[in-house]
């Protein structure tokens, strides 16, 4: 019945509500449903407005402080830059007290302080100038719209030598990586022993702490979220995209698992229950050269010797590696193939002279030696020749 109740109810309130459309009579308002001064689209309401000390004038009702320790090592230059950092707090409303003694940096609000979340800024600038940012730049958090953000790295990776490998990619050779992210987020980054420090705008800061992480987590190369970040800054050129979904776009990084060599472990050893044979003793081992039975004069004597012997083969080695400088090197199989060429082709030159000689020495024994066969053969030249008048007759 409840249920059935419940319907009619709703049935009723649907219908009333389809007559004031239909009748053309203004909806009734509740007392919640007047309009707001700030509900005028003119207004951005993600705009942070500097503060005016005229919204704040009685100051604040209580003391608030907050202090942080820094390391040994920023000690001295705390202390030189501690001036600039009283004067800038100053302006706001705020004291800072250095103490050297205990190692810890305070801030705290005064009469004169008028904003209230200034006391936060102050908190953020003890936290940056301990982890080693410089003091004009520390100084800038104080501003409006300037925000920080340090973030640990010492507890992602417990490998040492695979931090500070990654914490070196972070880095980039010469610092390049670290100064392309802080042009491309806008923000200051500092990367120092176990934490970054980062200062910028909201946005800005959510990048980078993307980046740090994906980095030492070994998940993503900085350089690729770089080649990402510019084809953004790109596609936010275009107003036809404004609105349209951006990964088609972006770059697809797969993650290449590189093979590494194995690292050999040391051989195991057969197990044996027995120990190992228990190896002799000083003692022993003069007992049995016959030194422990020997008079501490002879002793020293023996010490001196072998102290001498040493020293003899040391001065020989100096002096033979000082002789060594002075020895000529020996020739090359260059040198000495050419030697053996140069050897070759006297050798032809003589071997093709006397061919030579022995060529015209055999021409001229042809010349002395030489006999005509026709001389010897008398009818066949005479009865050619008698041929031969008559055809002339």
């Amino acid at each position: 019945m409840e249920f059935g109740d419940n319907a009619d109810q709703r049935s009723k309130k649907q219908s009333r509500k389809e007559r004031g459309k239909n009748s053309g009579l203004p909806r009734h308002k509740g007392k919640h449903d007047k309009d707001k001064p700030w509900d005028d689209p003119s207004i951005d309401h993600w705009k942070i407005d500097k503060f005016d000390p005229s919204w704040n004038e009685t100051g604040m009702l209580e003391v608030s402080s907050f202090s942080t320790l820094f390391p040994q090592y920023r000690e001295k230059y705390l202390q030189e830059a501690w001036p600039i950092v009283r004067s800038a707090l100053k302006e706001h409303g705020i004291t800072g007290e250095l103490n050297l003694v205990d190692g810890c940096m305070t801030v705290s609000t005064t009469m004169k302080t008028r904003d209230p979340y200034i006391i936060v800024k102050a908190r953020d600038l003890l936290r940056l100038l301990s982890r080693s940012v410089p003091a004009p730049q520390a100084i800038k958090i104080l501003n409006d719209g300037m925000e920080c953000d340090i973030i640990k790295i010492s507890n992602i990776v417990r490998n040492k030598e695979r931090f500070v490998k990654r914490r070196q990619h972070l880095v980039g050779p010469n610092s390049s990586t670290l100064k392309a992210l802080e042009i491309l987020t806008g923000c200051y980054i500092l990367v120092q022993g176990n934490t970054v420090a980062a200062m910028g705008s909201f946005k800005g800061l959510k990048q980078v702490r993307r980046i740090v992480e994906n980095c030492i987590e070994n998940k993503m190369h900085p350089v690729y979220h770089i080649k990402i970040l510019m084809l953004k800054r790109e596609l936010a050129k275009h107003p036809d995209l404004v609105n349209e979904n951006w990964d088609r776009f972006l770059p697809k990084f797969k993650k290449k698992n590189v093979k590494q060599k194995k690292v050999r472990g040391k051989e195991k050893k057969e197990y044996t229950p027995f120990p190992p044979p228990q190896q002799p003793s000083k003692i022993d081992i003069q007992l049995v050269t016959g030194e422990y039975f020997l008079s501490d004069k002879k002793k020293s004597e023996k010490m001196w010797r072998e102290k001498q012997d040493k020293q003899a083969e040391k001065t020989a080695e100096t002096k033979r590696k000082r002789e060594a400088a002075f020895v000529p090197p020996e020739e090359s199989v260059m040198q000495e193939e050419r030697g053996k060429s140069t050897v070759d082709k006297t050798d032809v030159v003589t071997m093709a002279s006397s061919l030579k000689e022995k060529m015209t020495e055999l021409s001229k024994n042809k010349a002395s030696n030489r006999v005509n066969a026709q001389d010897y053969i008398a009818t066949t030249e005479k009865s050619s020749k008698k041929k031969g008048k008559k055809n002339k007759a």
